[in-house]
């Protein structure tokens, strides 16, 4: 079966897809301080996180230990909190295994909007999240070229004590 953007979604029997928190922040001073103190305060870990700026504004994106607790706490202290599905992904970490892995998306219509780097990786492999415009058929391709897609209980588990 040929996997492409126009593959339908589907749900997944073992959870992979991620729940991450995205907020806007002013590009100023100290503004990534408050949304840190208040994840740290209710006890929920950041796994991990990146940060794009504009002139003016910065969009902070967020894989925490608990979403939905995160998102409310942020959501109280009058952040505008939008949570959107990504996936972490075992790439080879060796010369080339990112430019592998995003060869198999050539020719698919599967878009990667962004990704970045997890705090974390096993082996000889590095952990990226990325974020598709259609998560379900990237994960179904991913899985068909036998790359290991990272479980969310592992991604929301890791670093607990």
């Amino acid at each position: 079966m040929e996997i492409d953007a126009k593959t339908p979604r589907f749900k997944q029997e073992v959870p992979v897809k991620i729940h991450q928190l995205s907020l806007f922040l002013e590009n100023k001073p100290s503004q990534l301080t408050e949304p840190c103190r208040l994840l740290a305060e209710a006890g929920i870990d950041i796994r991990t996180l990146t940060l794009a700026d504009t002139e003016r504004f910065g969009i902070l994106r967020l894989i925490v230990s608990d979403w939905q607790n995160g998102s409310q706490v942020l959501r109280e202290a009058g952040y505008v909190v939008n949570v959107t599905e990504v996936v972490a992904v075992e790439v080879p970490d060796r010369p080339g295994g990112l430019a592998d892995l995003l060869g198999g998306f050539e020719e698919t219509g599967i878009n990667i909007e962004y990704m970045y780097a997890f705090t974390f990786g096993r082996g000889n492999t590095a952990v990226l999240i990325f974020r598709f415009d259609n998560p379900d058929a990237a994960i179904a391709r991913l899985q068909s070229a036998g790359i290991n897609v990272v479980e969310s209980t592992e991604v929301y588990g890791r670093m607990e004590k």
